[in-house]
């Protein structure tokens, strides 16, 4: 394998377990939960979709040419994660979960 897809690989993986490193914290440190649905669906989204195209990079030099796997694992999780998102902070405004006073828009007022 080239040297330079070996750092191609090895750049997309660095880069995306920061951004999944990013969400992890995210979720740990932020306040309340609509900030905290933030970080893990924004940063974590991309940081997998890093470490999937890395992978998709590697495998497709490895002889065995574009896997669909990787496609399709990069598709159904750019599809479903701002979705599930999007359903959980509905539910979350349903159910009036309390907010930190620094969270704005708040539209059961």
């Amino acid at each position: 394998m080239p040297f330079w897809i070996e750092v191609l690989v090895s750049l997309f993986l660095l880069v995306g377990s920061a951004f999944a490193l990013v969400g992890a914290i995210g979720l740990y440190r932020l306040p309340d939960f609509f900030t905290r649905l933030h970080g893990p669906t924004k940063a974590t989204t991309l940081g997998v979709g890093g470490i999937v195209i890395g992978s998709m990079i590697f495998f497709s030099h490895q002889g065995e040419g574009l896997s669909m796997h990787e496609i399709l694992i990069t598709l159904f999780l750019f599809l479903t994660a701002p979705v599930s998102a999007h359903v959980l902070a509905k539910a979350a405004m349903q159910q009036k979960l309390p907010v930190t006073a620094k969270t704005r828009g708040k539209p059961w007022d």
